[in-house]
């Protein structure tokens, strides 16, 4: 978390990635990086931390829970079914086995820090424990690791037609469809795949 104080925007600050999707351009040299959609957590003159949304773990939610010591092994069957079903996802390359949480501003703890006026990041344990009992925010998404950038480096990828940048909504960043959320990103910017130039562009 030390990462995202350290390069989070003053807020009269314009011009920074704050709340916004990077989408991976299909000429994208990182082969981590292809096809992906990046939720950017913090971007400023020191760099920038985000998360990857549209990668699945094969580490199972309760499984998680179990090794975390939130709940007994026996406990896992007795999870609600959105509890059960929730997706850990492969937040980036960076520190895969620290745990992120982006989730609706209806839940909070001293820990949380926002990101934009609805959407907050957790990294502490509270809120895998609320989401097990079905007291955590409305909307969430889960994360192991992250992907970060240093001074600069995003300003350069993004220059060098690596990403295209769109903001964030709601509704992509916490709906369950990860399989087709790169396709359907790029068609809501109205990018189509087939017919991109090799000019760096911004929706």
């Amino acid at each position: 978390m030390d990462l995202l104080r350290h390069t989070r925007r003053k807020a009269d600050v314009e011009g920074f990635l704050d709340d916004q999707f990077l989408v991976a351009m299909p000429s994208m040299a990182d082969e981590r990086f292809a096809r992906t959609v990046i939720y950017v957590c913090a971007h400023s003159d020191e760099g920038a931390m985000g998360l990857i949304i549209n990668q699945a773990q094969p580490l199972r939610f309760p499984d998680l829970l179990v090794q975390l010591g939130v709940i007994k092994e026996d406990e896992a069957i007795r999870l609600p079914a959105r509890t059960r079903d929730f997706v850990v996802r492969h937040g980036g390359p960076v520190d895969r086995s620290r745990g992120f949480v982006l989730h609706s501003d209806d839940y909070r703890v001293e820990s949380s820090l926002p990101i934009s006026d609805d959407t907050c990041l957790t990294a502490t344990v509270d809120i895998l424990r609320a989401i097990s009992t079905g007291k955590g925010p409305s909307r969430a998404l889960m994360a192991l690791g992250y992907a970060g950038w240093g001074p600069g480096q995003l300003e350069q990828e993004i220059a060098q037609n690596g990403w295209l940048t769109c903001p964030a909504t709601p509704e992509y960043l916490f709906d369950d469809d990860i399989e087709h959320k790169y396709d359907r990103i790029m068609e809501a910017m109205g990018v189509s795949l087939a017919h991109l130039s090799h000019a760096a562009g911004h929706a």
